[in-house]
């Protein structure tokens, strides 16, 4: 089987049952929009593959040893590049700066271009969803957040543009950089 085809089924089959955060809406679609928002940068099935993939440590109690073992040492590393330290014995609200922090020294540490378009598509299928709820609901919206504060979530996002900018040439960046910019202000 090719291998972004064995990593979706094995993202769809990982994160069965689960919705996006105080929605219906199945979670496996955000790592699908962030696999074909890769694929709108890269044809690197190893790229492909891990943005649908990105999650399955993270949320779903998939073990980075599984995913190396199944989809290789690459794979593997893109999906570690991904992966918070959730932290489990503290609450997401108590640890999000910390684990903000760490995440985007990753971005700031990192040669490897397939990082930061994993990353990247991530967070724009991620700003997408805001933007959307965003419209609808204005600030309001950020209650459903672990960080409440829209300007820490500036803060987050806006680091992203700027760690991420080398993919300035692609749409996805562009995208990214423009809801960026409509949800929190010029400049962030």
């Amino acid at each position: 089987m090719e291998l972004v085809s064995e990593a979706i089924l094995f993202a769809v089959k990982a994160h069965d049952g689960m919705r996006r955060k105080k929605s219906e809406a199945p979670y496996i679609l955000h790592p699908m929009e962030a696999a074909v928002i890769v694929g709108t940068m890269s044809h690197d099935q190893n790229l492909i593959a891990a943005a649908a993939l990105h999650d399955v440590v993270e949320d779903a109690g998939v073990t980075i040893e599984e995913v190396e073992a199944r989809f290789g040492k690459r794979v593997r590393e893109l999906v570690e590049s991904e992966t918070e330290n959730k932290r489990a014995d503290l609450s997401p609200s108590a640890t999000w700066r910390i684990r903000k922090e760490e995440s985007l020294a990753v971005l700031k540490n990192t040669d490897d271009i397939g990082v930061l378009m994993v990353w990247l598509g991530d967070k724009l299928a991620n700003m997408r969803s805001i933007y959307r709820d965003w419209k609808i609901e204005g600030e309001a919206m950020w209650q459903r957040f672990n960080q409440k504060d829209v300007n820490e979530q500036a803060w987050y996002y806006g680091s992203i543009v700027k760690l991420t900018e080398r993919l300035s040439y692609t749409s996805a960046w562009l995208e990214y950089k423009a809801l960026t910019e409509l949800v929190f202000g010029k400049g962030v």
